[in-house]
């Protein structure tokens, strides 16, 4: 890969990263591609005003969108604790230059972890087609390893 579009797409990566502030981001680069091929975010949501108690009913209502058509909302035990696993298509706008918008599929898993008041909030996303298999295992293997220290 050419150094120059690999800068390229990482900073453009970390922009689009940056507007959604998560406490972790990485890219997945496979050796042959130009750009990367998945994006994991991590990042806690906690408690507040407006939502004093996290519960997965919650999580999966507000991180879900009807894009293309509705989510698949699965409930899992993971060693860390309960969780939401979210799998959804959700339609990314036009880049500039009247390009058509973008199909980004989407695994998210909300966590709340046990002896924890924050979730932990998972985040695998990817653009290239004939993946899904794959990349859901991938997230579905990440997942099962979440830890958190107090």
């Amino acid at each position: 890969m050419d150094r120059r579009t690999l800068r390229r797409d990482l900073r453009a990566r970390a922009e689009d990263s940056r507007s959604r502030d998560p406490f972790y981001a990485f890219a997945l680069y496979p050796d042959g591609f130009d750009s990367a091929l998945a994006l994991l975010e991590v990042d806690l949501i906690w408690p507040d005003e407006t939502v004093r108690r996290l519960t997965l009913d919650w999580l999966a209502e507000t991180f879900s969108a009807d894009d293309f058509g509705g989510p698949t909302v699965t409930r899992r035990q993971l060693p860390v604790g309960p969780a939401v696993r979210i799998r959804q298509n959700l339609a990314m706008s036009s880049p500039p230059g009247g390009n058509p918008g973008v199909l980004l599929e989407t695994v998210t898993y909300g966590v709340l972890p046990t002896g924890s008041r924050a979730a932990v909030m998972l985040l695998g996303s990817w653009s290239v087609p004939g993946l899904t298999e794959e990349m859901e295992e991938a997230l579905d293997g990440i997942a099962s390893t979440l830890t958190v220290g107090f």
